[in-house]
């Protein structure tokens, strides 16, 4: 797969959608080909993030993560921006970030509640998850774009740590995804001085995994979605915890649960009918006990009821 230019594969078939209603038209959620797809959908503020937003996405979020049919992720943005981050004209009218009326206990809460919900879930959650940064992302918004799994974005993709800018220390585990993927030096001198990035400068530094022309970032990007979804997802969950382990666990450690996951993998639907794809020469086709059991036909599960990938 090339990393710069068109990915391989694309949608093949009759588009298989239904909605998911989040009760607001600022996030906007499907499913579609097996991808569950969240637009941040204001464009006439750059879907610059609204508390009432925030508390959508979470939900959102969850519902598609929680969704037998979802395999994985795509979260974009409407009007040509991914995410300006916050709503700095709703700070102003709340007298701050900080404003707002509630304690700083409540602040703390529900801060917590969004970032663990959002950030936290597209980085851990057992299924791959894309950003499709069709322009800026921004602040909270690079947080976001950055905790998912693949980004895939074009020349007039920006990306901007823009906190210093608002006298704000960060959110969203902006500060911690950056020094993992671009080392602590490059994200300190990204943070303090608020560097904006275009999508060249981005790719070149890894915070972009493909660079393709700008009308096709989010068809690209779905492409890659819907292959990964099409995929064998109980083993592309295993191989998730096992890069998840990799950031905090040592090579023993990790090693130990790496062994698990390969051998409950191991007696899979899925590893069969690979095996016996490589044997016939052909492609393998996997989700075929996903598939029956969602027409209700019996038959085995994808993974033995106690092949769980261990917990983080």
């Amino acid at each position: 797969m090339a990393a710069e230019g068109t990915t391989e594969g694309t949608t093949e078939g009759t588009s298989d959608k239904r909605t998911v209603d989040i009760g607001t038209d600022d996030v906007l959620a499907r499913v579609e080909d097996g991808v569950g797809v969240v637009v941040l959908n204001r464009p006439e503020r750059r879907n610059a993030l609204s508390p009432d937003m925030l508390d959508a996405l979470v939900t959102a979020i969850a519902r598609l993560e929680a969704d037998d049919d979802v395999g994985a992720l795509l979260v974009t943005g409407a009007g040509g921006a991914f995410c300006a981050g916050g709503d700095v004209k709703g700070f102003a009218a709340r007298g701050g970030a900080g404003g707002g009326g509630l304690t700083f206990a409540e602040r703390e809460e529900r801060q917590r509640r969004w970032q663990w919900g959002i950030t936290g879930r597209l980085h851990a959650m057992g299924k791959p998850t894309v950003a499709a940064l069709p322009g800026a992302a921004a602040g909270a918004g690079l947080g976001i774009a950055l905790a998912c799994d693949l980004r895939v974005g074009s020349p007039k993709t920006t990306l901007v740590p823009s906190f210093a800018k608002v006298a704000l220390s960060g959110d969203f585990g902006t500060a911690w995804l950056l020094s993992r993927l671009v080392g602590p030096s490059r994200a300190r001198r990204l943070m303090f001085f608020s560097e904006r990035l275009d999508g060249r400068s981005a790719h070149d530094l890894g915070l972009l995994d493909w660079l393709v022309e700008p009308e096709k970032v989010v068809d690209e990007a779905m492409a890659l979605a819907v292959r990964l979804a099409s995929g064998p997802r109980f083993a592309l969950r295993g191989m998730k915890e096992n890069l998840l382990d990799a950031e905090a666990l040592d090579l023993d450690a990790a090693m130990r649960r790496e062994i698990v996951r390969y051998l409950e993998c191991g007696v899979t639907d899925d590893h069969k009918e690979a095996v016996q794809a490589f044997v016939e020469k052909r492609e393998p086709r996997f989700g075929a006990a996903r598939a029956a059991r969602a027409s209700g036909a019996s038959g085995a599960a994808e993974a033995p009821a106690e092949a769980v990938p261990t917990p983080r």
